[in-house]
């Protein structure tokens, strides 16, 4: 929609306030709310006042004002405010210089497409995330100076099992959710319920369903798009499912690794590049990719490390990073194999359906940089001709030490990506797209946010350890 359309929208749905939504830097939405009466052509160039300082990651206090600037093409009629509300999501821009704030990850997002055709290697790239995310009932935790804990529930938990009172059994045991039929699933109607208020707001859904993991692990694939827009609906579909889940007094998480001993949540993402309508990475190469999408791959492979500290931005990804829990930890690629970094799906000979899935992000990352990143990671490959070797076909979580220790894999910890990507970096300024403020925003905050803060913590499982030493 253009400006004037947005205000024809916002009349015919008779909107009485507007929503204006951005991203701060770990990938969180945040908003405030203006009267429909403030709305009209100007605000889409001239923006509405906010805070930076007050930010995740952003401007000091001393340096503070900013503005939101919106995008017409996201309006839409927010799906959960009992008073008519139009959604907009904008830009965050500077009010001295009129440019776009470097630290805005939409920015980010919009610059990496403009580098994609500036490179004319491509002039559009496609992204198709699944993200999972579990379900639960109750979530209680805390943490002070002399006691920490978590309490996760859920009723289809293989913990409550042995329950006392009504109890109906079928629950779903470890590793087993993917995918009985209700009532062992109890999650259908919900799920079912959270896509069709994605398609409300123009979000193409094709599938939902159980996950592995017990205790209302779930999954719902979009339809791709291309990069900013698909991570504009990462930030809806996340707000969507949150929001349905609470209506029916649960609540959603996309923390990696909830559960111990069980499964974690990935956010598998299908890629690929498209010139002049035709598909770039389907050739007569491995698995019918072309050369292109190979040495694409082995930019991806060769900067996963320093990828993963913004693809994988967490200490609790890490604790899904491990063997045994279908999480890809070892950086290799194949056809069908799911325990690679990299998968060539197969599931159609069709051109236009060959892409890549790159399988070790995790939902926790903020999208808009996420996708820009692989990309950059994926064009310094086709432009430095990077070989990713052989591909591995054999299960690699099986692989016989001595094999095993000849294949790249990702960081043990979130500390460790920070420094691989404090190392290896240079991909990501190519373009301007990244810049090194951002990069050591981000590094900075990590290390101050969460790396030391849980360093600093007791766990308290080192009680069950060590506590008669």
């Amino acid at each position: 929609m253009t400006p004037r359309e947005v205000l024809e929208y916002a009349k015919k749905n008779r909107v009485q306030v507007v929503d204006l939504k951005f991203v701060d830097l770990p990938g969180t939405w945040q908003h405030f709310t203006i009267p429909i009466e403030e709305l009209n052509e100007g605000t889409f160039k001239d923006g509405s006042g906010l805070d930076g300082s007050s930010i995740r990651g952003w401007k000091a206090i001393n340096n503070s004002d900013m503005l939101v600037v919106p995008d017409p093409a996201t309006a839409c009629m927010d799906p959960f405010t009992a008073v008519p509300t139009l959604s907009l999501v904008g830009n965050v821009m500077d009010p001295i210089t009129r440019e776009i704030y470097e630290r805005d990850p939409r920015f980010i997002a919009q610059k990496a497409e403009k580098h994609l055709k500036s490179t004319k290697i491509g002039d559009i790239s496609y992204w198709g995330p699944e993200a999972e995310f579990f379900i639960f009932d109750h979530a209680r935790f805390d943490q002070t100076s002399h006691s920490g804990y978590y309490f996760l529930d859920s009723e289809e938990g293989v913990w409550n099992a042995g329950q006392e009172g009504v109890n109906l059994g079928n629950k779903i045991r470890h590793k087993e959710g993917y995918f009985p039929v209700p009532p062992i699933d109890t999650q259908q109607d919900i799920r079912s319920e959270m896509i069709l208020e994605m398609q409300k707001v123009g979000i193409p859904v094709e599938k939902h369903h159980h996950e592995v993991a017990t205790a209302g692990q779930a999954e719902i694939d979009l339809r791709f798009d291309s990069l900013v827009v698909m991570a504009d609906k990462m930030m809806m579909y996340k707000y969507i499912v949150k929001n349905v889940a609470r209506r029916h007094h649960k609540t959603v998480t996309f923390m990696p690794k909830p559960l111990f001993g069980d499964n974690g949540s990935g956010m598998h993402t299908h890629q690929s590049i498209w010139k002049e309508g035709k598909p770039l990475f389907a050739g007569k190469e491995y698995a019918g990719v072309s050369q292109l999408c190979l040495h694409y791959i082995g930019g991806i492979l060769k900067h996963a490390p320093a990828l993963a500290a913004i693809t994988n931005p967490t200490v609790n990804s890490y604790k899904r990073l491990t063997p045994g829990f279908e999480a890809p930890v070892m950086l290799a690629y194949s056809s069908r194999n799911r325990s690679a970094g990299i998968r060539i799906p197969m599931y159609s000979p069709n051109p236009k359906a060959k892409r890549i899935e790159v399988r070790f992000p995790d939902p926790s990352t903020n999208p808009y940089l996420a996708f820009a990143a692989m990309l950059m990671a994926g064009l310094d490959g086709i432009e430095n001709k990077i070989d990713p070797g052989e591909p591995m076909e054999k299960d690699l979580y099986d692989l016989e030490a001595r094999e095993a220790a000849r294949v790249p894999t990702m960081p043990g910890s979130l500390d460790d990506a920070l420094k691989h990507l404090e190392k290896d970096h240079q991909f990501l300024l190519k373009g301007g797209v990244f810049t090194e403020d951002l990069i050591d925003a981000w590094i900075g905050y990590k290390r101050t946010r969460e790396v030391d803060p849980l360093r600093l913590r007791p766990h308290p499982y080192e009680f069950f350890l060590y506590y008669d030493v």
